[in-house]
């Protein structure tokens, strides 16, 4: 069912934060920095956005995301624990030997995984692909591809905005988690990313900027997405890199550790203080 209420999304965000924190706290390793900054994005697609169904999860029809930043895949069995995909209790086994909840996605072992990603830079041709195919067999399927803004330092992702921009791929949005930090430091240090949306206007690509933490505008901005005819879009998302813990945001160490037994109280204490009443 989809949830229209701001508040309503604003909570189930921040549940997705805590599950996050306990995850690779549990796993005593992952991706917190990455995964926080796009739990606000994740929400609103599935539980405002997408047609999905977790009764039929393998439905041809469904709505598909890629999430080609795949490192996050915390974030993501978060949002499908809440969403009814996974059970709550499975998400203590992350990352650990023998469960399906591995550090990457896998979508072999996971309903609710369209795509097994991990290797940075595939991601949006894969999309490019079920966006094609989806025009062809007129299934009317929208495509979600969630980049890192480390990632578009890839040359394979500007080939991809190449094909999207050729076949008019109207019904693929692209969301860039621009919380500009990767693992080496700031994007700026390691491979500048200037004039984002020149560039990707360039490419043939409707841009729409938004917070990446504001619901309203979230969903405002995919409902602009969904209403452009012609081109792909891409919505530039501005983040937070470990948004929702104070120590967390916006430092690069945080891009692929574990917070301690005193970090993660800590954590658990600010993200329950934040639920919204």
């Amino acid at each position: 069912m989809k949830v229209t209420d701001i508040k309503e999304l604003e909570k189930i965000a921040n549940n997705v934060r805590i599950s996050i924190i306990k995850q690779v706290y549990e796993a005593k390793s992952g991706h917190p920095g990455g995964a926080l900054s796009i739990a606000d994005i994740l929400t609103v697609l599935y539980f405002n956005q997408m047609n999905i169904s977790e009764e039929n999860p393998n439905s041809n029809l469904r709505d598909r995301l890629v999430l080609s930043k795949g490192h996050a895949v915390a974030a993501l069995y978060a949002v499908l624990a809440e969403k009814g995909y996974i059970n709550k209790d499975e998400l203590k086994t992350f990352r650990k030997l023998g469960s399906k909840l591995q550090g990457h996605p896998d979508m072999e072992l996971v309903n609710g995984i369209d795509m097994s990603t991990g290797s940075l830079g595939q991601g949006l041709s894969i999309a490019n692909g079920m966006a094609i195919a989806s025009k062809m067999d007129s299934l009317g399927c929208r495509i979600y591809c969630i980049l890192g803004d480390g990632e578009i330092e890839e040359g394979q992702i500007w080939e991809a905005a190449m094909t999207a921009n050729k076949y008019k791929l109207d019904n693929l949005c692209v969301i860039l988690d621009y919380n500009r930090l990767q693992i080496d430091g700031t994007v700026e240090e390691v491979k500048g990313l200037d004039c984002l949306r020149s560039k990707w206007d360039s490419f043939g690509f409707n841009v729409i900027e938004a917070n990446g933490h504001n619901i309203e505008e979230l969903i405002n901005s995919f409902e602009l997405a969904r209403q452009t005819k012609g081109k792909p879009s891409i919505i530039i998302a501005k983040t937070i890199k470990g948004k929702g813990v104070s120590f967390m945001e916006n430092k690069a160490e945080w891009h692929g550790k574990a917070p301690s037994e005193v970090e993660y109280k800590i954590a658990i204490e600010e993200l329950e203080k934040s639920i919204v009443k």
